[in-house]
């Protein structure tokens, strides 16, 4: 448990409860994160609002690649393990490549069009910025739309991270955790 600010325990005021009913799977227990968020339910529903897991342009596949490397980078082992376990697998990620999300970059063969967005996330994470042979990279395997997806996605999930660091969340017991050469 969190040391900083404790999460809800049920039962939950109705707002809350019909937020947490439409991002969890049936029979599943809100996370702890979401929990502890639901102590300000103004930042909560803006939290969900923003996610940027539904459809959207990127693939699911692109999608969880962004979120491992960003998450990892970030150290947060906790938003990096739900994303492993809840999305990994729909998302066609082979176990090597969820190990090499907490690895150096270019210590895994990846196809130049994930390169390039895991050099995006490093890009964004290291200097909050994108240079131009970079941008030209990208542009050859993403469109517009593509790439404002991804950059919000990094930025999105550094909050995340913050969030889970910040308040020091225990980690869901049935999560995912960093590879051991992390």
């Amino acid at each position: 448990m969190s040391d900083r600010i404790a999460p809800l325990e049920a039962p939950y005021e109705p707002a809350v409860a019909e937020a947490f009913s439409r991002v969890m799977p049936p029979g599943r227990a809100p996370l702890t994160l979401f929990r502890t968020m639901a102590r300000n339910p103004r930042v909560l529903q803006r939290m969900f609002a923003g996610s940027l897991l539904d459809k959207g342009t990127l693939t699911l596949r692109q999608r969880e690649l962004v979120i491992l490397w960003t998450t990892a980078c970030c150290g947060s082992e906790y938003e990096w393990g739900v994303h492993v376990s809840f999305f990994a697998q729909r998302a066609g990620l082979a176990d090597t490549d969820v190990a090499a999300t907490c690895a150096a970059p270019g210590a895994h063969p990846w196809p130049p069009a994930d390169a390039a967005l895991l050099r995006l996330c490093d890009a964004l994470h290291n200097a909050c910025a994108i240079d131009d042979a970079l941008w030209q990279a990208l542009r050859e395997h993403y469109s517009e739309e593509q790439l404002l997806e991804a950059i919000a996605l990094a930025g999105y999930y550094h909050t995340i991270s913050f969030l889970t660091n910040g308040l020091r969340l225990p980690l869901e017991p049935d999560a995912a955790r960093f590879p051991a050469h992390q």
